[in-house]
C-alpha cells in the first residue's frame, strides 16, 4: 500500500512538471509568434523603409534592459569586441578609445605599437580613416574602422588641439598584458598589479611575475587588484591557487538549473602558501577580483586592504546564436568559501515605476566566519580587513568620474605643459584649484542632475527664454559652484587620480606604476604592514 501511494504521488509530480513545462513552452512560442507577425507586418506596411537588423538589435537590447546589466546580446560587430575583451588579442594600432560624433577619441596609447610609433597621443580625435569621414557613419560602426589583419595600411586624419594631422601606419598584432607592471618595492617586498582577468594570460602573467620576484629576494607581496573589473572565473581560481593548497574550495556557483551550479576547487600545487600577502582593492574591484580577495580572506591567507569592493557576485556565460551573433547571460551567483554572496544590487526586485534597484545591504546582513573565526558579512562587496582612510565620495564626485571631465582637463593640461618632468610630480592643492576653475569656466562634460533638470526646464520655456535669460545664467553658475564645492570634499581622491592620469600621458602605464610605487599612500601603508609581522598576524588571527 505504501509503495502504491509513493508511486501515485511520484506520478502526480511528473505529470505536474510535464504540464508546467508544456505551459511554459507554449507561452514562449506564443510570444515569438507575436513578434514575428508584428515584424512582418511592420516591414511590409510601414510608410518608410526600415532597417531590419537595427530594429531587431534595439528591440532585443531594450528587452534586456529590465534584467541585470551583464546579460547582453551581441550582434556580429559586437562579438569581435567581446572576444577582444576576453582574450586580449586583436589586429589594431594599440590604443583604447571612446567615441564621439566627430570621431574616435584616443583614451590611451599602448607603448611600442604602431599608434605610439606614429606619434599618436592620448586625447587625439581620429576623424577620417582611409578617406571615410567618421562623422557620416553611425557611431556603432566606428569600432571596426581600426581593426583588421596585421599589416593592413591605414591613412588617418587626426585632430589635435585644433590642428589636423595626416598619419599613415599599419595594423599590428596587439596583445594586451593583464600584468603590466611588477617590481620590488624594497629588498624584501614585491609588488604585482593585475588589471584584468584575461583568459589564461592573467594566470600566466601573475605566475611569471611571482617567480621572477622570488628570484630577486621577495619575502612579502603587495598584490594590487584596484580598478580590476574581473574577467575569467577560471583564472580567478588558478590565481587563488598560487597561495593556497590543492583541493580547497575557492567558489560555489548556484544557478536556476543544476548544470549552472558547481563547486570550484584548486587543482594545482601552489607556488607559496606562507609568504605574507596584502591584497589591495577599491570600489572598482569587481567579479573575479572579489573571488580572489574573498577566498583568500576566508582562508585568512592574505590581509585585504583598501575600500569595499564593487559587489558583483554574478557569473556570466557566452552562448552562440544564429548568424554569428552571441548572448552573454547571467547564469548563477557565486559564493565565497565561507558562504558569502557578495552581490550588491538586487536586480530581481527592481522598482517597476522608478527603475531603482535595491541593495542587499539595505536589509539585515548575514554573518559568516573565516577559517580562523573572524567575522565577515555578505550584502555587497568584500569589506577590507584594513580600511584606507579617505574622504567618502559624494554623489557629485561619482557623476564627475562617470563623465569625461577629468580626461578633458588632463588633455588640456598636457597641451599646455608639453615637457613636464614627472619623475617626482605631485598634483598640488594649487593644481586642484586650477581643476575647479576649469570645471566652472570651460568644462561641458560634467553636468549635475540639478543642472540637467534646470536646463531642460529652460528649453521648455520657449516663450520666456529672453525674459529670464539673465536669471537662468545666474542660477546655472550657482549650480556649478555648488557641484564644484561638493567634489572639492573629495580633493584627496581626485588629486590622486588626476596625478596618475597626468603621469601616464608622459611615461605610459608602466611609468605611472613606477610613480605609484614611490608615491601611492595605500602601497606605502601595505608595505609598512608587511614590515610589522606582529600586527599583520594579529589581523589574521583576531
Amino acid at each position: 500500500m505504501k509503495n502504491r501511494t509513493t508511486l501515485f504521488l511520484g506520478s502526480l509530480i511528473i505529470i505536474s512538471l510535464f504540464f508546467s513545462f508544456q505551459s511554459r513552452f507554449f507561452e514562449i512560442a506564443k510570444q515569438i509568434e507575436i513578434y514575428n507577425n508584428l515584424f512582418k507586418e511592420l516591414n511590409i506596411n510601414y510608410v518608410d523603409e526600415i532597417n531590419p537588423g537595427g530594429l531587431t538589435d534595439k528591440a532585443i537590447k531594450n528587452t534586456l534592459k529590465n534584467l541585470d546589466p551583464y546579460t547582453n546580446f551581441f550582434n556580429e560587430q559586437d562579438v569581435e569586441d567581446a572576444r577582444i575583451r576576453r582574450e586580449g588579442e586583436y589586429g589594431g594600432i594599440g590604443i583604447s578609445t571612446f567615441y564621439v560624433k566627430k570621431g574616435i577619441v584616443i583614451s590611451e596609447v599602448y607603448q611600442g605599437f604602431s599608434a605610439d610609433k606614429a606619434g599618436l597621443k592620448t586625447g587625439d580625435i581620429i576623424t577620417n580613416v582611409n578617406g571615410q569621414e567618421l562623422a557620416t557613419l553611425e557611431i556603432n560602426q566606428y569600432s571596426q574602422m581600426l581593426k583588421g589583419v596585421p599589416g593592413k595600411e591605414l591613412s588617418l586624419k587626426v585632430s589635435r588641439n585644433g590642428t589636423v594631422l595626416n598619419i599613415n601606419l599599419k595594423l599590428d598584432k596587439v596583445v594586451l598584458d593583464p600584468v603590466p607592471f611588477y617590481d620590488m618595492i624594497d629588498a624584501e617586498t614585491g609588488y604585482i598589479v593585475l588589471t584584468r582577468f584575461i583568459s589564461q594570460k592573467a594566470t600566466e602573467g601573475v605566475t611569471k611575475a611571482f617567480n621572477e620576484l622570488k628570484e630577486k629576494g621577495m619575502k612579502k607581496l603587495v598584490f594590487d587588484l584596484r580598478y580590476n573589473p574581473g574577467g575569467s572565473l577560471f583564472d580567478a581560481i588558478n590565481i587563488t591557487n598560487i597561495f593556497i593548497p590543492k583541493g580547497l574550495k575557492v567558489v560555489d556557483t548556484r544557478g536556476k538549473i543544476q548544470k549552472n551550479s558547481r563547486t570550484y576547487k584548486t587543482n594545482r600545487e601552489p607556488l607559496d602558501t606562507e609568504i605574507p600577502v596584502v591584497i589591495l582593492i577599491n570600489d572598482r574591484s569587481a567579479s573575479a577580483s572579489e573571488i580572489v580577495s574573498g577566498a583568500l580572506q576566508d582562508y585568512d591567507r592574505a590581509v585585504i586592504m583598501g575600500t569595499r569592493s564593487y559587489g558583483k557576485g554574478l557569473v556570466q556565460r557566452y552562448f552562440d546564436l544564429s548568424y554569428g551573433t552571441q548572448m552573454k547571460i547571467t547564469i548563477s551567483k557565486y559564493y565565497t568559501p565561507s558562504g558569502r554572496c557578495i552581490q550588491e544590487l538586487d536586480y530581481a526586485n527592481r522598482d517597476p515605476k522608478t527603475g531603482r534597484v535595491p541593495k542587499f545591504s539595505e536589509d539585515t546582513l548575514n554573518e559568516f566566519t573565516t577559517q580562523n573565526g573572524r567575522k565577515v558579512y555578505d550584502g555587497g562587496g568584500v569589506n577590507p580587513d584594513v580600511t584606507v582612510n579617505s574622504s567618502k565620495k559624494t554623489e557629485e564626485t561619482d557623476e564627475l568620474l562617470q563623465s569625461k571631465a577629468v580626461f578633458n582637463f588632463v588633455t588640456n593640461f598636457t597641451h599646455q605643459n608639453k615637457n613636464l618632468a614627472v619623475e617626482n610630480y605631485q598634483f598640488t592643492s594649487s593644481n586642484f584649484n586650477s581643476f575647479k576653475t576649469y570645471l566652472l569656466e570651460k568644462d561641458t562634460a560634467f553636468v549635475s542632475k540639478e543642472e540637467a533638470l534646470f536646463k531642460n526646464a529652460f528649453k521648455e520655456a520657449s516663450n520666456s527664454k529672453n525674459i529670464i535669460k539673465t536669471e537662468y545664467n545666474s542660477i546655472i553658475q550657482k549650480l556649478k559652484k555648488e557641484k564644484v564645492a561638493k567634489i572639492a570634499l573629495n580633493e584627496d581622491i581626485l588629486s590622486e587620480m588626476i596625478e596618475d592620469e597626468i603621469v601616464k600621458r608622459y611615461v605610459y602605464s608602466k611609468g605611472m606604476y613606477k610613480h605609484q610605487l614611490k608615491n601611492d599612500k595605500t602601497i606605502q601603508q601595505a608595505t609598512a604592514l608587511l614590515h610589522d609581522p606582529k600586527k599583520y598576524n594579529s589581523i589574521l588571527n583576531n
